[in-house]
């Protein structure tokens, strides 16, 4: 039998409430349940809302203040500047796929360390460190080169909504927009 969604209840003192187990928790043990691959949503408990992202970017945030950072202050500025422009749900379908893959690569590349050195948890942790010492330069070289074309693809196909968005619009006239015809803008007869 397929377990429910675990259920926490977010107060308005700002505690959060775990139904499974009774018991106020942190955010340290909402993000333990992320690390668990355990499904949860976090609902406000007088209006019923869901505030599961909400509880997630809190978690992101203190990661984030708190020692090595994960994004740039440039990468930042860049995915807030794709909020209300019109590739921005483009742009999340794109960041969503992208971090499946590298999840993708991360778990086949454990896999096949399980598979040549067994389970052993101490051994695998010391291996998987000598491993991307050496194969770590290789590895970013890969990313690198994926970023690279994942960024042409992009580029590549916002150029063809353009071109398209050109082609559609070319009969239309537009003032202070040069239009498809072969009479130059500002010539008159």
């Amino acid at each position: 039998m397929a377990e429910q969604v675990r259920l926490i209840k977010k107060y308005p003192n700002r505690r959060l409430y775990d139904t499974r187990t009774s018991t106020y928790i942190t955010l340290v043990d909402v993000k333990d349940l992320v690390l668990k691959h355990e499904e949860f949503q976090v609902l406000d408990a007088k209006s019923g809302e869901d505030l599961t992202r909400s509880i997630l970017l809190q978690i992101i945030l203190e990661e984030e203040a708190a020692g090595a950072p994960m994004f740039s202050s440039d990468v930042l500025s860049h995915m807030i500047r794709f909020y209300g422009n019109a590739m921005q749900g483009m742009m999340g379908q794109y960041l969503e796929n992208n971090i499946k893959a590298f999840t993708d690569m991360q778990k086949k590349l454990q896999d096949q360390a399980r598979h040549l050195y067994g389970d052993n948890a101490s051994m695998s942790k010391e291996l998987w460190s000598q491993f991307l010492s050496f194969q770590g330069p290789a590895m970013q070289s890969m990313m690198g080169a994926y970023v690279e074309q994942s960024a042409k693809m992009f580029q590549q196909m916002q150029d063809n909504m353009q071109e398209q968005t050109r082609k559609l619009f070319s009969g239309f006239q537009f003032p202070g927009y040069p239009s498809g015809s072969a009479d130059k803008a500002g010539e008159k007869k």
